[in-house]
């Protein structure tokens, strides 16, 4: 079963038993989410496919929270020649990873 599901301003293809990794949701490890906001559910091969205007009305995919966590440091540099002016500034971005039933 594949379906396209819409979380933290993106849109996600999945499909049961993968893990992904999305924005961070508050919930905590080992509890259930629900995603209600599906946009199209399929059969593996694409076949049967349901699209929503823009969600399917009454379609909910369910999934465990494996892990919450942050990505490895990015590192970003201004600078500007020739005035001696740069600035590094890091940052991780935080995520929630989930598995998909």
């Amino acid at each position: 079963m594949l379906a396209v599901i819409a979380t933290g301003g993106k849109q996600y293809l999945v499909k049961e038993g993968e893990n992904l990794k999305v924005e961070k949701l508050d919930v905590k490890e080992g509890e259930k989410m629900v995603f209600d906001k599906v946009l199209l559910t399929a059969d593996d091969d694409g076949s049967n496919a349901k699209v929503g205007m823009p969600y399917l009305e009454g379609v909910k995919i369910e999934a465990n929270v494996v892990k919450q966590g942050k990505t490895r440091t990015l590192r970003v540099e201004k600078f500007k020649r020739k005035v001696r002016y740069h600035k590094v500034h890091g940052q991780r971005q935080r995520f929630t990873e989930v598995k998909f039933a």
